[in-house]
C-alpha cells in the first residue's frame, strides 16, 4: 500500500473518480449502462469504455492509463467476465495500482457468487481452462489472472443475490460518493481535523432519523464554521431530496434583503426559476408550503439576527421529515429559543491539527524544515488554534530567515490582550504603504467587488495595484473567488479597527468611512478634514441627510465618493479634486459645482440625478474611462468628448429628455460600451465613427431614431463590435449591405423596428450567435394601392423578407423570427444547414409548412411556433429536440410520424394547446 503522503500526491493527479471494468457481452446494454448513468447523475467522473477492441486484442496503453489515473477501481463480475483476456488484463492493473498507488478496488458480483470467483468453478472453470489451452507456452500469465481473481473476490463489495437492481445500484452509488467525498476532501484540499469534527457532529444530525433535526454551529470568527458546514454539506447531501448551501446570511440579507434569500432557497432546492418574492412574510408561507413535504438539506451560514432565522427556518414543520437544518453563527443568541435541537460549539485546532495546518502555509508541507521546529511550536503555541490565524501567520512567514520569525514571535508578544487582531495586523504592518492603501479600501469598499473593475480604479489612484493586489492574496489577506475580491470577516474586522483607530472620537479625522452613523454626523456637523481619502454611503440610514454648501469644504483629498439620495440646500460649493470616483446616485442639482476640476477622475456616475448639463466648452479629462448617466431625465445633451480620449464606456440608458448627441462621440476611439436605451427624443445621430475599440452598441427603445446616419454608413469598420441591439427603433427601416463586414458581431437584435429586408450579407455573419427580427413584419403591398375600392384600411403587410439561404450562420444559436408576418416559402430552405442552432422562433407567423430541412439541425433544443394558424404541418424534429411550443396553431393537422418517437420520453416538453384538428393532441408533454 503507498504511503501517505504519495496517495497525496498522486491524489492530485486523478483525473477519473472510477474506473468501471466489466463484461460487455453480459451487461453492457442492461446492468453497466444503468450503474454507468446513476453514476454520471451524481456528477462521479467515470471512465466506461465504449470501444473495446474484439476479444483476443491486446489492451491498449491508453486503457492502462485510465486504470492509473482513476481513484477507484470498480469491477463487475458477471457470468462470462473471466472468459475474456481484455477484462482479466484490466482486472491485473486495478490490482496492481491498489498495490502501488493506493486505488481503492470495488468488486460487483453479478449473478455469480463470491465464492465461484474464489475457487473458479462453474464458467470461470470452463474460461480458464481454455486460456490454459490458448496460453499453454506463458502459464505465468494465466496465473497472474488465476491471482487476481482470487484477490478480487475477498475484498468487500457487493452481492446482487436476489435484490432488484435499482436498489443495488443506488447503494453502490451511495458507497461510493461516501468515500469519495471525504477521501477527494482531505487529500486534495489540505483540509485539517475535518474527521473529528464530523465524529462530533454525526450523532446531533443523526442522519437517517425520520424527524426533522436543527443543528447549531456555534463559534468565534476564524475558527471555520464555514469550513465544517460545507465539509458535512459535501458529505451528506447526496442523501437528501434536495440541498441548499445559503453563503453569509448576514451580508446578503443587509444589502440585498432576506426575500432574496428566501428565494435562492426555494431556487436551489426545487430548481424553479420563474419564483419571484417581494415580501418576506410571503417567502415563509412560500417555503413552508414548497418544502413541507420535500427532505432537505439546508445550510444557513453566517446568521447573527433572529429575524434571519426566523425567515428562512422558522419552524421544524417549514421541512419533510427527515430534513435537517444546519446554522452557523457567531452569536450563540441566535439560535436560543428557535426550536435548534442541538448546538455544537466549535473549537480550536488541537496541537497536532495546528502544527499540520501551519506548516502546510509556511512550509508547503505538513512538517517543519529543519531548525524551524521549535519556532513553530511557539507560533502555534501563541495561536491557539485559530485556523484563519494560523493560515495568515504561516502564509506572512513563508521562507523568512529565523531571525525574522523571531522577531515576529517577540512583536506579538507585545499586544496579549488583542492577540487575534494583532496576528492578523502583522501581516498588515509587513505591507507597503501603498499596499495597505489597497488593503484598506478593499476592506471598507470594495469586499466582493471584481477584481479587474477594482484594479483600474485603484489604478487610476496610482496605487500600483497588479502587484499590490497581487502581495496581499500572498499573504492570505485577500482571495479571489469567481474574480471576486473576497476576504474573511476577520481580516476586515482587522481593517475597520486600524481605521478606526486613526481617531476614535472623531469619524471626520478618518480616512474612510462607510457606517451611515460616521457619515451623518462628518456631513451634517461640517466635520470633514483632509484626512478623509473616500466616503460610501450604498444603504443610507433612515434618517434624512441634508447637507449644506459647505459639507465638503475641507475634504481637499477626497478620492472615492459614493453616495446616495441626499438632499442639498444649495451648493456643493466645492468637491476635492482629487477625485477618482465621483459616484451620486440621485444627485439633486442641474450642475455640478462650476469650479470642479475634472482632470483626476476615472468614473462619474451621476444616475437618477437632475443634471442638465454635464461641463461647458472642453475639459481635460484623460483619465475619465466611465460615464453613466441612467436615467438622468433632465440632461438634454452631452456634452463636447474632445477632452475625454481615453473614455470606454458612456451609459445613458432611460434619459428621456436626450434630444442632441454632441458629434465628438464618434472620436471616442476606445470606447467600448455605448448604451443609450430608451433615448426616446433621440431622431438622428450623425457623426464622424472612429470607434476602433467599440463592441457593445444598445440603442433599443429609440422610437424616433429614424436616422443613425454616419454609424450606418460607417458600420464595416465596427471591427470589434460584438452587440448590436437596434430593437424598439420603430422608425428604421433599413440596414447597410455591408453589415456582413462586422466579424465580431455576436449579437444582433433588430426586433420591432420597421426593416422590411434583411441585407443578404448577414449571411457573413460567421461569429454571430443570436438574431432577431422579431415583430419586424415587413411593409404593406403595393398592388393593393390600384384598387382603392377593395382596399382594406389596414392592409396586411408583405412580411420580412429573408436572405435565400442562411447557411452561413455556422455560430448562430438563437434565431427568432417571431411575429414577421413570413409567408409560404419565406423561410430559407436551407435553415436545417445552421451547425449550432439551439432555439428557433416562428410564432406568429402565416405559413403553411416548415422546410423538411429543419430535421437535419443537430443541436435544436427548442422550437416555438405557437400562433401560427395557417400552419397545417410539422416536418420530422430532430432527435435533440426537447422543447415543442404549438399553443393555438388552429390548422395544424399533421405531425410526421418520424417524430412520435420524441413523444414518448417524460422529459421533453410539447405544448399543443388548441391544436383542435390535430388528432390526440395533448394540452403539454408527454
Amino acid at each position: 500500500m503507498a504511503s501517505a503522503s504519495m496517495q497525496s500526491e498522486i491524489a492530485s493527479e486523478w483525473k477519473y473518480d472510477v474506473f468501471l471494468s466489466f463484461r460487455g457481452e453480459d451487461t453492457r446494454k442492461n446492468f453497466t449502462s444503468h450503474l454507468y448513468s446513476a453514476l454520471d447523475r451524481q456528477g462521479i467522473f467515470t471512465f466506461k469504455d465504449n470501444h473495446r477492441l474484439e476479444r483476443g486484442k491486446v489492451i491498449s496503453l491508453e486503457l492502462f492509463k485510465a486504470i492509473e489515473e482513476s481513484r477507484f477501481g470498480l469491477v463487475v463480475l458477471s457470468e462470462n467476465y473471466a472468459s475474456s483476456t481484455w477484462c482479466l488484463d484490466e482486472l491485473a492493473k486495478i490490482l496492481e495500482c491498489k498495490k502501488d498507488m493506493g486505488q481503492i478496488v470495488l468488486p460487483v458480483f453479478y449473478k455469480v457468487t463470491p465464492s465461484e470467483v474464489r475457487h473458479q468453478t462453474g464458467s470461470f472453470e470452463k474460461a480458464f481452462a481454455e486460456h490454459e489451452h490458448n496460453f499453454r507456452e506463458d502459464m505465468g500469465k494465466v496465473q497472474r489472472w488465476r491471482n487476481a481473481m482470487r484477490q478480487i473476490s475477498h475484498l468487500s463489495g457487493w452481492h446482487l443475490q436476489n435484490r432488484e437492481e435499482s436498489e443495488f445500484i443506488q447503494v453502490i452509488v451511495d458507497e461510493i460518493l461516501s468515500k469519495l467525498g471525504s477521501t477527494l476532501l482531505n487529500t486534495r484540499d489540505n483540509l485539517v481535523g475535518m474527521d473529528s469534527r464530523m465524529k462530533q457532529i454525526d450523532p446531533l444530525l443523526g442522519i437517517g432519523l425520520n424527524d426533522v433535526r436543527m443543528l447549531g454551529i456555534c463559534g468565534m470568527g476564524g475558527l471555520g464554521k464555514t469550513t465544517l458546514a460545507r465539509f458535512v454539506f459535501n458529505k451528506i447531501s447526496y442523501q437528501f431530496d434536495g440541498s441548499c448551501f445559503l453563503s453569509n446570511v448576514r451580508e446578503v440579507s443587509m444589502t440585498r434583503g432576506l426575500n432574496v434569500l428566501q428565494q435562492q432557497l426555494i431556487y436551489d432546492i426545487l430548481m424553479e426559476r420563474n419564483i419571484i418574492i417581494w415580501d418576506v412574510h410571503r417567502g415563509c408561507n412560500e417555503i413552508r408550503k414548497r418544502l413541507r413535504h420535500k427532505r432537505v438539506l439546508v445550510v444557513l451560514d453566517d446568521v447573527d439576527q433572529l429575524e434571519q432565522l426566523q425567515a428562512l427556518a422558522g419552524m421544524h414543520d417549514w421541512f419533510g421529515q427527515g430534513s435537517r437544518i444546519i446554522i452557523t453563527t457567531r452569536n450563540r443568541h441566535t439560535l436560543v429559543g428557535r426550536c435548534v435541537d442541538n448546538v455544537h460549539m466549535v473549537h480550536g485546532l488541537n496541537h497536532e491539527e495546528a502544527l499540520q495546518l501551519f506548516c502546510w502555509k509556511a512550509f508547503r508541507k505538513d512538517h517543519p524544515t529543519d531548525n524551524y521546529l521549535e519556532l513553530s511550536f511557539q507560533m502555534v503555541r501563541y495561536a491557539d488554534g485559530l485556523p484563519l490565524a494560523l493560515e495568515v501567520l504561516g502564509s506572512f512567514l513563508f521562507g523568512r530567515s529565523k531571525a525574522e520569525w523571531k522577531d515576529a514571535l517577540n512583536r506579538m508578544k507585545e499586544v496579549p490582550e488583542r492577540r487575534i487582531f494583532e496576528i492578523l495586523k502583522i501581516s498588515y504592518d509587513g505591507l507597503q504603504e501603498l499596499e495597505k492603501k489597497i488593503f484598506l479600501d478593499v476592506a471598507c469598499f470594495f469586499r466582493g467587488k471584481d477584481k479587474d473593475e477594482i484594479r483600474e480604479l485603484l489604478d487610476s489612484c496610482n496605487f500600483h495595484p497588479d502587484i499590490g493586489i497581487s502581495v496581499l492574496i500572498d499573504k492570505c489577506l485577500i482571495t479571489l473567488s469567481d474574480n471576486m475580491l473576497c476576504m474573511h470577516d476577520l481580516i476586515q474586522s482587522m481593517g475597520w479597527e486600524i481605521v478606526r483607530q486613526e481617531s476614535p472620537e472623531n469619524p471626520g479625522q478618518r480616512s474612510r468611512l462607510w457606517l451611515s452613523n460616521d457619515i451623518h454626523r462628518m456631513l451634517t456637523k461640517n466635520e470633514g478634514t483632509e484626512a478623509v481619502e473616500g466616503i460610501f454611503l450604498d444603504f443610507p440610514s433612515y434618517k434624512v441627510l441634508k447637507l449644506n454648501a459647505k459639507s465638503f469644504s475641507r475634504m481637499s483629498n477626497l478620492r472615492l465618493l459614493k453616495i446616495k439620495d441626499v438632499s442639498l440646500s444649495q451648493g456643493p460649493e466645492y468637491l476635492s479634486d482629487e477625485l477618482r470616483l465621483l459616484n451620486w446616485h440621485g444627485y439633486p442639482l442641474r450642475s455640478l459645482p462650476s469650479n470642479f476640476q475634472y482632470d483626476k477622475l476615472f468614473e462619474l456616475n451621476l444616475c437618477y440625478s437632475h443634471i442638465k448639463q454635464l461641463w461647458k466648452g472642453v475639459k481635460r479629462l484623460n483619465h475619465l474611462k466611465i460615464i453613466i448617466l441612467s436615467h438622468s431625465t433632465y440632461l438634454t445633451k452631452t456634452p463636447d468628448f474632445t477632452g475625454a480620449p481615453n473614455l470606454e464606456r458612456l451609459i445613458l440608458d432611460g434619459c428621456t429628455s436626450l434630444s442632441f448627441v454632441h458629434p465628438t462621440i464618434g472620436l471616442l476611439k476606445k470606447l467600448i460600451l455605448l448604451n443609450l436605451k430608451d433615448c426616446k427624443r433621440l431622431r438622428s445621430f450623425r457623426t464622424k465613427i472612429e470607434w476602433e475599440s467599440l463592441e457593445v452598441l444598445i440603442l433599443s427603445g429609440c422610437s424616433n431614431l429614424s436616422d443613425v446616419g454616419d454609424i450606418v454608413s460607417n458600420i464595416k469598420h465596427l471591427v470589434r463590435l460584438k452587440v448590436l441591439d437596434l430593437s424598439g427603433c420603430s422608425k428604421l427601416d433599413k440596414l447597410p449591405e455591408d453589415l456582413g463586414h462586422l466579424a465580431s458581431l455576436k449579437n444582433l437584435d433588430l426586433g420591432g423596428t420597421a426593416i422590411s429586408e434583411s441585407p443578404s450579407s448577414i449571411v457573413l455573419l460567421k461569429n454571430l450567435e443570436q438574431l432577431s427580427f422579431h415583430g419586424c413584419k415587413g411593409e404593406p403591398r403595393k398592388s393593393w394601392s390600384l384598387f382603392p375600392l377593395f382596399s382594406r384600411a389596414n392592409p396586411e403587410p408583405m412580411g420580412l423578407r429573408l436572405p435565400s439561404s442562411l447557411s452561413g450562420l455556422c455560430s448562430l444559436r438563437h434565431l427568432d423570427l417571431g411575429d414577421c408576418n413570413l409567408q409560404e416559402g419565406a423561410i430559407p430552405s436551407d435553415i436545417g444547414f445552421l451547425p449550432s442552432l439551439k432555439k428557433l422562433n416562428l410564432s406568429g407567423n402565416n405559413f403553411v409548412s416548415l422546410p423538411p430541412s429543419i430535421s437535419q439541425l443537430p443541436k435544436l433544443e427548442t422550437l416555438f411556433v405557437e400562433y401560427c394558424d395557417r400552419l397545417q404541418a410539422l416536418p420530422e424534429l430532430p432527435a435533440s429536440v426537447d422543447g415543442l411550443y404549438a399553443q393555438n396553431c388552429t390548422s395544424l393537422e399533421k405531425i410526421s410520424s418520424s417524430s412520435s418517437h420524441l413523444f414518448k420520453s417524460t422529459s421533453r416538453m410539447f405544448y399543443l394547446n388548441n391544436c383542435f384538428k390535430l388528432a390526440g393532441s395533448r394540452t403539454n408533454g408527454t
